[in-house]
């Protein structure tokens, strides 16, 4: 339940892992769901002794990445460049090892060292004809990196555009970032609080029309007594002719 929930409702799977934790605290897979749910949820701390836990437990590295991501949340980003260089990244898979670059990256951005964290991520898996489930991943971040560098923006485009293409489930949002870069906006149609807005001006409107139409009175009344006056003083200069 709580893996079912963690793109949708990241607050109600931590509850539900915590609920898990509660009865099996000592199964490794409990404690690796803990840790999700709340790195999920921005509860660092928490998902890191929790992956350290599942890694005690059964001895495989295979959450490095995401422990070193969580030194990063912690503000340790030096922490987690160590981390990627450590003897453990070599037990790592291949999508294990991207995902090391991706961490390692961000981290470089966090030390301000932007050109850093471009070439940190400049591997021949970026132009591979083939799509892994991190492709799309790996050349937004790409882009990213490239626009955060400035001055590079029309090569962060064309990556943001590549990611886009290899991004089959909508994992990132590469189309937003390109309409950024292209100057347009989109609507949506379906958001309520559009409709909140729209139905939040009507009043506004109608006071403002209501307000026109008595200003429009006030100046036919000022019209009919300003003419009323005209025809008294006609009146009066009759009589004094007579």
């Amino acid at each position: 339940m709580a893996a079912r929930l963690l793109d949708s409702d990241a607050e109600e799977a931590y509850r539900y892992a915590k609920v898990a934790q509660r009865l099996a605290a000592r199964v490794a897979a409990v404690r690796e769901a803990v840790g999700f749910a709340a790195y999920g949820t921005e509860k660092y701390a928490e998902a890191l002794a929790e992956f350290r836990a599942r890694r005690r437990m059964t001895g495989g590295a295979e959450l490095w990445p995401m422990m070193a991501d969580c030194e990063r949340g912690l503000g340790r980003p030096e922490r987690a460049l160590e981390m990627a260089g450590a003897p453990e990244v070599q037990d790592l898979d291949h999508e294990g090892r991207i995902e090391m670059r991706l961490v390692a990256s961000g981290a470089r951005r966090d030390l301000g060292q932007l050109d850093a964290a471009v070439v940190t991520l400049q591997v021949q898996e970026l132009n591979s004809a083939s799509i892994k489930p991190w492709t799309a991943r790996l050349r937004y971040a790409y882009a990213d990196a490239l626009l955060a560098v400035g001055g590079r923006d029309e090569e962060a485009r064309e990556w943001f555009s590549k990611a886009l293409d290899a991004d089959r489930d909508g994992e990132t949002d590469a189309a937003d970032r390109l309409a950024e870069l292209d100057g347009l906006s989109f609507v949506d149609a379906l958001d309520p609080e559009l409709d909140d807005d729209e139905e939040g001006e009507s009043p506004a409107t109608a006071s403002e029309a209501r307000d026109d139409k008595d200003g429009n009175d006030d100046e036919h009344e000022d019209d009919d007594e300003h003419e009323g006056d005209e025809h008294e003083d006609d009146d009066e200069d009759e009589g004094n002719v007579k």
